[in-house]
């Protein structure tokens, strides 16, 4: 049970990382442009049509004028979700710290923490309940022969 519940933390942290990965939109294509919070399938064809027939886009300023649906509150929540121009974000973009990106998975993992104490055994139980590994390699046996094997062990 622990051996599954670390292998789902880690898969939760490994996957906060690729939600934060940074987009260059003049780089991306459709499907890493789709992964980009704020952007699905129909923003990222403009996008890519747009660049296609204009060529890269220079800067902010010149992504904003040419791609219909993006104003200066958009671009601004788009470089927050990791979309990048030339490899530059929005200024005036709040950049998310290293420390809010480690925060969220650290948060998962010890609200999922007390959920597994509520089911766990105390330590002192789970001893009184192990069974040695030889009995739990002996096979299962029916309430029948149970029954019989009782009753010869009488006589």
């Amino acid at each position: 049970m622990m051996k599954k519940l670390l292998l789902a933390v880690a898969t939760l942290i490994a996957t906060m990382g690729f939600a934060f990965a940074q987009v260059d939109v003049n780089k991306a294509d459709a499907a890493a442009l789709d992964s980009v919070k704020g952007i699905g399938p129909a923003k990222s064809k403009l996008i890519i049509d747009e660049r296609s027939k204009g060529g890269e886009f220079k800067d902010w300023a010149d992504f904003e004028k040419r791609v219909k649906g993006i104003g200066a509150k958009n671009a601004v929540k788009l470089s927050e979700a990791g979309l990048q121009v030339n490899g530059q974000a929005k200024a005036g973009a709040a950049a998310k710290p290293a420390a809010a990106k480690e925060a969220k998975p650290a948060m998962a993992a010890k609200e999922a923490k007390p959920a597994m104490e509520a089911k766990a055994k105390p330590a002192g139980d789970m001893k009184k309940d192990a069974k040695p590994a030889a009995d739990m390699a002996k096979p299962a046996v029916s309430a029948e022969a149970g029954k019989a094997k009782k009753e010869e062990m009488k006589k």
